[in-house]
């Protein structure tokens, strides 16, 4: 069954409000080098052993899947020795031809900023970087013409003023309490920018966060534990599809009430390493 096929299955009068995709722009870096030989986060296991063939499967069919629906997947080469490269996401924060270089809060993945800083420098970017922990859109996301920041685990408060500076966008903090969600991605999901609409977690912010996403966002999604604990809100939305974690299923009933279309993609093998869709997705914010 192709794309096409599940956007066409669900009938009209299930699908709730019209929603539009816009052609997106991400980058992405194939697993060939993955790895679980640290635990940096709680759900990465040294014990549990990896299959590399398997996990560059799944990644292949996400990169396809964002083929069929008409994006552009630019390909940012994998380096030995950096088995996280895979998750894209936290290289950086690419928006409005600003480009800001992740700056991340473990060694184990320092070098990776190099690697993103490479690929960005050959594609007409001009790399900046901040001097506090930034884990790229790990934990800084785009809502419209705003930046939602998280910060509590990987990335530094006091990164969010850099980044409102080197950007010139409006950054709105958000404090993280739950160490299975420790980046942002992990707990929120925008599914379409005008307006600008958003999914998330509430059990992963302070009850000062979710007062604000809930005066910022009214008409939200909350999504409950099942889908939050298979990382079903690492997800990527072109503003009517929705590409999330197969194992999502609660959520992805959310989506279709609210007029958006999901699309469940496999990828267990990375959510040893502490990812899924979005961790494998930097986006070009054009």
């Amino acid at each position: 069954m192709t794309v096409s096929d599940l956007t066409a299955a669900a009938p009209a009068c299930a699908r709730g409000p019209v929603r539009r995709a816009r052609a997106r722009h991400f980058a992405m870096t194939a697993p060939r080098h993955f790895a679980v030989e640290y635990a940096i986060n709680p759900w990465m296991d040294t014990s549990v052993p990896v299959d590399v063939d398997l996990a560059l499967r799944q990644w292949e069919t996400l990169r396809a899947t964002y083929i069929d629906l008409g994006h552009t997947v630019d390909l940012v080469d994998a380096v030995a020795g950096l088995p996280d490269m895979v998750y894209a996401a936290n290289g950086g924060l690419i928006v409005d031809g600003h480009a800001v270089l992740a700056h991340f809060t473990f060694p184990q993945r320092a070098a990776e900023a190099d690697a993103y800083a490479a690929w960005m420098t050959a594609a007409g970017w001009h790399p900046e970087r901040t001097r506090h922990h930034n884990e790229g859109q790990g934990d800084l996301l785009v809502a419209g013409s705003t930046v939602l920041a998280g910060h509590g685990f990987r990335t530094d408060r006091r990164a969010h003023d850099e980044i409102a500076e080197l950007t010139g966008l409006p950054v709105t903090s958000l404090e993280l309490v739950d160490p299975r969600f420790y980046h942002l991605d992990t707990a929120l999901t925008v599914l379409s920018d005008e307006p600008a609409t958003i999914a998330y977690y509430p059990p992963a912010f302070t009850a000062d966060a979710v007062a604000v996403l809930r005066e910022m966002f009214p008409t939200a999604i909350e999504v409950g534990s099942a889908d939050a604990f298979v990382l079903g809100l690492n997800a990527v939305s072109d503003g009517r599809h929705v590409v999330l974690p197969a194992g999502a299923t609660g959520f992805a009933d959310q989506l279709r009430a609210a007029g958006f279309e999901p699309i469940g993609v496999d990828l267990s093998e990375l959510l040893k390493g502490g990812g899924s869709v979005k961790c494998c997705t930097l986006e070009v914010y054009s």
